[in-house]
């Protein structure tokens, strides 16, 4: 054999000792452990899920005691208050601590979670625009929910019907209704604003109860 082919033959020997040393590096071996599946996810009660809202609308009539719009305060109180020297639902007093972040309840007319009939709530607009009806006037619009909130785990959401601006010394009879289908009537005082607490304007928000069963018997007649 000449030198040629003799250096021939060793190249293409180590090629071949490189490709069976790169197959046997490469093939899986069938008695290698294999790789332990993800371990499931843990979802301990309470840490993850959130319980839905209004998922168990009240089926009974209840003292308000909290307040939440999305978007505008969350779980603000509720004082029940009542009318003054004129018939008039009363505000919170200004000098109160809690004034401007809180509503009050015309108490004790109608509560939510009644077949009937208007269930009337203020709050307080204020002059620097930094009170709960400030927020109401900058946010809560048609479509947009409230969710009331009593003793005992009760809760009743409403979703906005209407948002209308009366002057004040046109008064609102449809604010006062005692016997149309049930639903939220908040009012607050809106600009121009002519003095102290004197304001031309009120915003009312009209609210229809969702999934309770004063809505269902409304949507039915």
């Amino acid at each position: 054999m000449s030198a040629t082919a003799r250096r021939r033959s060793l190249v293409v020997g180590v090629i071949v000792a490189l490709v069976v040393v790169a197959v046997w590096r490469l093939w899986p071996d069938p008695e290698a452990p294999q790789a332990a599946p993800p371990a499931p996810q843990t979802v301990v009660p309470g840490s993850v899920l959130k319980s839905a809202v209004c998922h168990r609308p009240a089926t009974h009539a209840f003292v308000p005691t909290r307040i939440s719009v999305p978007g505008v305060t969350r779980n603000a109180t509720v004082e029940g208050l009542p009318r003054d020297a004129n018939d008039v639902p009363s505000a919170l007093p200004v000098s109160a601590w809690n004034a401007k972040i809180s509503f009050a309840w015309d108490e004790p007319t109608i509560k939510p979670g009644e077949a009937k009939g208007n269930v009337l709530i203020n709050a307080h607009t204020w002059p620097d625009g930094t009170a709960l009806g400030n927020h109401l006037l900058d946010r809560l619009q048609v479509g947009h929910r409230i969710i009331v909130r009593g003793k005992g785990g009760a809760e009743l959401c409403y979703k906005v019907t209407k948002r209308i601006v009366i002057r004040a010394a046109d008064g609102s009879a449809e604010y006062y209704a005692k016997d149309g289908p049930p639903q939220i009537a908040l009012i607050v005082c809106s600009p121009p604003r002519l003095g102290p607490g004197n304001w031309q304007n009120r915003t009312i928000w009209f609210a229809s109860p969702v999934g309770s069963p004063q809505a269902r018997a409304v949507q039915a007649g």
